[in-house]
């Protein structure tokens, strides 16, 4: 497949499913009403913020299957891809805050550990997973107050 088509292929999955998924499973009311920490940031901020992220896991995601797209690191980015869809669902839709915080923290595990695995070999992509690393970490953070002060 042609490099740029397969890229296109990564950032329209990736984004899309992103973007799907954020309009099918919104905060609304629920989230509305819940008590949260003060370091909560404006729901607005959510919107912007995922996008990039969004746009660098999938340039990640396409340089990894690019190396090797059966290896140890293609295996971990499509779990944590998984995960990291799995977790809006799972707190927005289900309420389920104690299980979205189960998904949350296996996630940022996934995500060290890819950066990890492909740090020696592909040190750009490593990079471009730490603002992720780092947005789940505080995300992480936030789900757990939420749990807690609800």
């Amino acid at each position: 497949m042609n490099k740029y088509l397969s890229l296109g292929v990564f950032l329209v999955a990736v984004v899309g499913i992103g973007i799907f998924i954020g309009i099918a499973t919104p905060p609304g009311d629920w989230y509305a009403g819940l008590a949260k920490p003060s370091f909560n940031p404006p729901n607005w901020l959510f919107a912007p913020v995922w996008t990039i992220l969004y746009i660098l896991i999938a340039i990640v995601g396409w340089r990894t299957w690019r190396r090797n797209p059966s290896g140890m690191a293609m295996k971990l980015w499509f779990t944590q891809m998984a995960l990291n869809f799995a977790w809006s669902p799972i707190f927005f839709a289900a309420h389920a805050t104690a299980a979205a915080l189960v998904v949350i923290i296996l996630l940022l595990a996934l995500i060290l550990w890819f950066i990890d695995t492909v740090r020696a070999d592909d040190r750009p992509s490593a990079l471009m997973f730490v603002p992720y690393a780092l947005w789940t970490g505080f995300a992480t953070l936030l789900n757990a107050s939420i749990l807690y002060l609800n």
